[in-house]
């Protein structure tokens, strides 16, 4: 049983999402911080247990990062309905994960399991970060309203963005390097058809 322990620990990431979304709408940022954290820490106990206790499965490491992916975009969407954060933020995200996905549908069937990289959870850390501090600057002025804090949360979510553009960047050379974007690759084999 203990071999199901991450990728229990990643699914509960996708049950903690409805949570998060609904405190946030109702200005509930201190449960919405709360809910956030632990959703943080599953990734991080997923990724060690998974690691250490050599319990790593292509079915975790794709799922991980639908995980990661899935979290950010649902809070970044209900963040930028809110107002609380530009509406063109979600859409670069949602560009850059729609290629993600076109790329990972490319690779299916190919034996080439597109993983979690260091690039793509700089971005997803990053992103993390600017929320927290999202919330932070909401729940503050909502609350206490003086001093007002600033909006020192955008400069956060500019290096997300920077790191989210340069993981689609590293991970489209990944793809090149392992030959599946080369031209002979991308030509059906009939000898293989069925």
């Amino acid at each position: 049983m203990f071999k199901y322990v991450p990728n229990i620990l990643t699914m509960s990431r996708f049950v903690l999402i409805p949570f998060i979304i609904f405190f946030i709408v109702t200005d509930n940022y201190i449960l919405a911080f709360v809910f956030l954290t632990l959703s943080g820490i599953t990734d991080i106990l997923d990724g060690f247990i998974a690691r250490k206790y050599n319990l790593i499965t292509n079915f975790g490491k794709l799922i991980d990062p639908l995980a990661d992916k899935s979290t950010q975009v649902a809070i970044l969407a209900t963040l930028a309905i809110k107002n609380i954060i530009p509406m063109w933020i979600l859409f670069i995200v949602f560009i850059k994960e729609i290629f993600m996905i076109a790329g990972a549908s490319f690779l299916y069937g190919k034996e080439f399991v597109v993983s979690s990289r260091w690039f793509g959870k700089l971005s997803t850390v990053l992103f993390y970060i600017a929320i927290v501090c999202s919330l932070i600057i909401r729940y503050w002025n909502i609350h206490y309203g003086s001093p007002i804090l600033p909006q020192f949360d955008t400069y956060i979510y500019y290096l997300a963005l920077l790191s989210t553009l340069f993981s689609l960047i590293m991970y489209f050379k990944t793809f090149y390097t392992q030959g599946y974007l080369k031209k002979e690759n991308l030509k059906i084999d009939n000898n293989n058809k069925k």
